[in-house]
């Protein structure tokens, strides 16, 4: 078997080709039935989500993996197949657990460190497991990266700061106010920005939201998926003194906010502050608001400001994810390493018993007359001589398993006892783990990684 990766992202395809490929969770039990009716796959999960769609497979390493899994790809979809590769990049091997890795960790995701992703890949494992879609292999590397996830979370700050002008805005909102429970937003200009600005504050604990619109009708849509209040757009400034926090965001090309406007609404609020948030441009709010007693006015390029300073502390983060990815990648190798030795040992155990007992047969012929006890004792002694010879060494393999070179170990205890040898006396057994991992011999020497291709297939 073989680790195998075919996917596209946000990176490789417009949205117009990632929409074609999607595989909604209420089609992953068909899709994931006949992509498993391929002869060489044998494990598979589905990952899609609006950013992605990518298939993971453990294939047979003697077929054609990535070919199989492009095949089904297009057939489902009915897409061509040539253009469908334009977009496709594809991983064997060990690259495909570092990949894995770094998209549960966030680290290959649109917006760096976001938190979504995680969930979005425990569905996906989720899918495949009820639909018997995962075996041993897969129920272990997917489970020990929702582990890895939840250490990036722990043991990293890579989410804590807002990268986002939407999640900027509720930063700095939080540096004004020493809460946001409880308080009331503002929303002038119903478009998208404010909207999901809007949104990600009332996340945060605002609890009134009132909205203006010079189309009233438009205001009303918005209030109504906050559960808000619709407010005609000439009662704005009477109805600012309500506010804590203002987001404006309006097409008009000129201030539709001024100054004094703005200190004729404090007027009376006691000295409580109002934190206004400009996110359109051209602005919508006169800059001298700022100079207003209590009123503390952002723009998009203070907001911009924030979320470049946060991507440089997520981005210093990230270095501390690599070294996590890192380290669960030797543990998941070292997971493979076990499942070698096992059957490694059973074989020595085999052949020695096999010998043990051919080698018992020659001995009774030429012994002949022994009794029945007498032959127990026998059977009893030799088995005790191979079970004691082979006690140091075959314990000694299962504790190498875990080491950085176990697998060597392994394939020189195969070729000492002459498992799996040839007539000619070569040894065709790379081990599992060189195999699913898509490693050589001599890369395993060289202490070299997976590789991932990220180019058109060429197919």
């Amino acid at each position: 078997m073989r680790l195998t990766l075919v996917g596209l992202s946000h990176k490789t395809a417009p949205v117009e080709i990632r929409e074609k490929l999607t595989f909604p969770a209420h089609r992953q039990e068909d899709a994931l039935s006949a992509l498993l009716d391929a002869p060489c796959v044998s494990e598979a999960v589905i990952v899609s989500t609006c950013n992605r769609t990518e298939i993971y497979a453990c294939t047979c390493a003697e077929d054609d993996g990535p070919g199989a899994i492009i095949d089904f790809m297009a057939d489902y979809h009915g897409l061509d197949r040539h253009e469908l590769v334009r977009y496709l990049y594809i991983s064997e091997g060990e690259a495909v657990v570092k990949h894995l890795f770094r998209v549960v960790a966030s680290l290959d995701s649109m917006v760096l460190g976001e938190a979504q992703i995680l969930g979005q890949v425990k569905e996906a494992y989720e899918h495949s497991f009820s639909a018997n879609a995962s075996g041993r292999i897969f129920n272990k590397l997917f489970r020990q990266s929702f582990e890895l996830g939840k250490r990036v979370r722990t043991e990293t700050e890579i989410g804590e700061n807002a990268v986002s002008i939407s999640y900027a805005a509720v930063e700095l909102a939080k540096k004004v106010f020493d809460s946001l429970e409880g308080r009331t937003i503002l929303i002038l200009g119903a478009g998208k920005m404010s909207e999901l600005t809007a949104k990600h504050l009332v996340c945060n604990g605002v609890a009134s939201v009132l909205v203006a619109n010079r189309t009233f009708e438009r205001a009303q849509e918005l209030a109504e998926r906050f559960e808000g209040e619709a407010i005609r757009y000439d009662d704005l400034y009477e109805r600012m003194r309500d506010a804590d926090i203002v987001i404006s965001s309006t097409a008009a090309t000129h201030y539709v906010v001024t100054k004094d406007r703005v200190a004729a609404a404090m007027r009376g609020r006691g000295g409580d502050p109002l934190f206004i948030i400009d996110i359109a441009v051209p602005r919508d709010i006169d800059p001298e608001v700022n100079d207003v007693n209590d009123v503390f006015l952002y723009d998009i390029d203070d907001l911009n400001g924030v979320v470049s300073s946060n991507l440089d502390e997520r981005m210093r983060e990230a270095e501390k994810v690599e070294a996590i990815i890192a380290d669960e990648m030797a543990a998941f190798e070292a997971w493979l390493e076990s499942m070698e030795v096992v059957p490694t040992v059973a074989a020595i155990r085999a052949k020695a018993d096999s010998i043990r007992q051919a080698e018992l047969a020659k001995a009774y012929k030429r012994l002949g007359g022994l009794s029945e006890k007498e032959l127990k004792t026998v059977e009893a002694m030799t088995s005790a001589i191979v079970n004691k010879i082979l006690h140091g060494p075959t314990n000694r393999l299962k504790q190498s398993a875990g080491e950085v070179d176990g697998v060597m170990y392994i394939e020189a205890a195969r070729h000492l006892y002459g498992l799996d040898s040839n007539p000619d006396g070569r040894m065709p057994h790379l081990g599992f783990l060189r195999t699913l991992l898509g490693r050589s011999e001599k890369r395993d020497q060289e202490g070299a990684s997976g590789k991932e291709t990220g180019e058109p297939l060429g197919y």
